[in-house]
């Protein structure tokens, strides 16, 4: 994957198929299980929204911070938070410099390019998956971002840099046939 290119439309494809199952959420199924295991839905919900704000702030002072989950937000306004965050993140990263700019974060120094890439689209595109898993697959899944995630994920996190500090499991065999977001729940050790 040329790492060289602007990752902001890809970005704003993942973001936005994010927020249409973000939207699909019915307040009464917020305490469901979600395949990763540390999350049910509202804590997914909280972990996506605060992982979105924290992209926002790194892009409006150029610091990273511990992204906070969102805790405050009453049960039928995920989708609204969702789409505040994400609006911060979009203004964050509209200067072309950002994507030059070092920044650092948990799992390195990189540009700003390579973290948008790494540490909101691959993320947000493997939280599509859980949340899609939990709610019973609403809504059919962009195959071609999950493929662009997989490919990006073995190289960032190959199988040997798992354990302490690596917030993903050891890699699970996919199932025979599964498609791209079960290879790439697989990788991230997922069971699929």
């Amino acid at each position: 994957m040329d790492t060289t290119t602007d990752p902001r439309p890809l970005l704003a494809r993942t973001a936005a198929q994010l927020g249409q199952l973000i939207a699909a959420v019915p307040a009464e199924r917020l305490q469901d299980p979600t395949p990763c295991e540390e999350f049910d839905v509202r804590a997914l919900l909280a972990h996506l929204v605060g992982g979105v704000n924290a992209a926002a702030d790194l892009g409006e002072t150029g610091r990273a911070g511990v992204p906070q989950p969102a805790l405050d937000v009453p049960d039928d306004g995920w989708a609204a938070a969702y789409d505040t965050a994400l609006a911060r993140l979009t203004a964050a990263w509209a200067d072309d410099a950002k994507l030059e700019m070092p920044v650092t974060v948990p799992w390195g120094t990189m540009p700003g390019r390579a973290y948008l890439f790494s540490g909101r689209v691959m993320e947000m595109t493997a939280h599509t998956w859980d949340l899609s898993r939990a709610l019973g697959d609403p809504l059919p899944l962009d195959e071609e971002l999950a493929e662009w995630a997989l490919e990006w994920a073995h190289r960032v996190l190959p199988a040997e840099r798992r354990g302490e500090g690596v917030p993903f499991g050891p890699v699970r065999p996919a199932p025979e046939g599964a498609d791209a977001y079960g290879r790439l729940a697989a990788w991230l050790g997922r069971a699929v």
